[in-house]
């Protein structure tokens, strides 16, 4: 099986060293040819355009910052997709839009499924990550094997764009809690408290979470490095958003976290790292939220193994 990776930035980038690791005849496209150039000298080929890789490979992954940029890929490949293709959808984006690009797809006689991952760029880098997965069950388990190398747990959401309701779903949960975060530290430097000791009752107590044990100890460190910027954190709330208001939910707080990443994104710039949120605290106090001892970056020391699916409730049900 031949297989197309689109899209080499931070997560692309690291999900296609997952199928290079691994053995999987791989051709790459990016905008950026530097990217390119570093795949190619791990063994990939540039694969030189969307339409060329449609032309040339069984799988075409697409993993890319927002919906539109994907629309435009998908369309310069849908020509070319036909019968025993595959188009592996891994960006975040609108369940809406991937629908309407997975039945054109459909249309030719090629398969779609939407795949967003979850776990951080670290987990993205080793293997390591959580993939959902929207489709058919018989195109799930024609790609389980592309996506067991590339995640460690792999959920089948059932058909597709369910992958990405649930993916900005947990984005937004993500989000809330990064803020939430913030807020608790700023509190705690504010009551006087050490912020070393702080972040360990939190991490063993009710309050913790994975965006604790792992945003809050880079914004501790002052680093704020999590590989992930204010504009991708807009766009993610904002899908989520859209998902509530296609389904006439009247949400409060979604709502509230727009607002404030679009006033920090105002501040501070669309490129700035997202658990710079807390920089409008920091700016409000005088306060510096920083403390020795904690990691510039995260990094997953979880050793690699080939993933597998995870048992859906929904499944077990029937």
């Amino acid at each position: 099986m031949k297989v197309g990776f689109i899209g080499l930035g931070n997560v692309g980038g690291k999900l296609s060293g997952s199928l290079l690791r691994n053995g999987v005849e791989l051709a790459v496209h990016d905008l950026n040819a530097e990217f390119v150039a570093a795949k190619v000298s791990d063994g990939a080929t540039d694969g030189q355009s969307p339409a060329h890789l449609a032309q040339t490979c069984d799988v075409i992954i697409t993993c890319l910052p927002s919906p539109a940029i994907s629309a435009t890929v998908a369309e310069e490949m849908l020509p070319h997709m036909g019968p025993g293709k595959v188009w592996l959808e891994m960006s975040t984006t609108d369940e809406a839009e991937v629908r309407r690009l997975g039945e054109m797809m459909i249309a030719t006689g090629a398969s779609a499924v939407d795949c967003p991952v979850s776990g951080g760029c670290h987990r993205a880098d080793t293997g390591n990550i959580s993939i959902f997965a929207g489709c058919d069950r018989d195109t799930f388990e024609r790609v389980l094997p592309l996506l067991t190398i590339m995640g460690r747990r792999v959920l089948h959401t059932g058909d597709l764009g369910s992958a990405s309701i649930l993916k900005v779903i947990t984005n937004y949960l993500a989000t809330a809690n990064l803020v939430s975060c913030a807020e608790a530290l700023t509190v705690a430097k504010a009551a006087g408290m050490d912020l070393g000791t702080a972040y360990e009752a939190i991490r063993i107590s009710s309050g913790t979470s994975f965006v604790h044990e792992t945003e809050s100890q880079v914004i501790l460190n002052g680093s704020r490095d999590i590989s992930f910027t204010m504009d991708l954190v807009a766009k993610d709330i904002g899908l989520f958003q859209s998902v509530a208001d296609r389904a006439g939910v009247p949400l409060e707080l979604n709502p509230l976290l727009i607002s404030m990443f679009e006033d920090a994104i105002g501040r501070y710039g669309p490129r700035e790292l997202s658990p710079n949120i807390i920089k409008r605290l920091e700016d409000a106090t005088g306060l510096d939220i920083t403390a020795p001892g904690f990691p510039a970056e995260m990094t997953d020391d979880e050793p690699e193994e080939r993933g597998a699916e995870v048992p859906s409730r929904r499944v077990a049900a029937e």
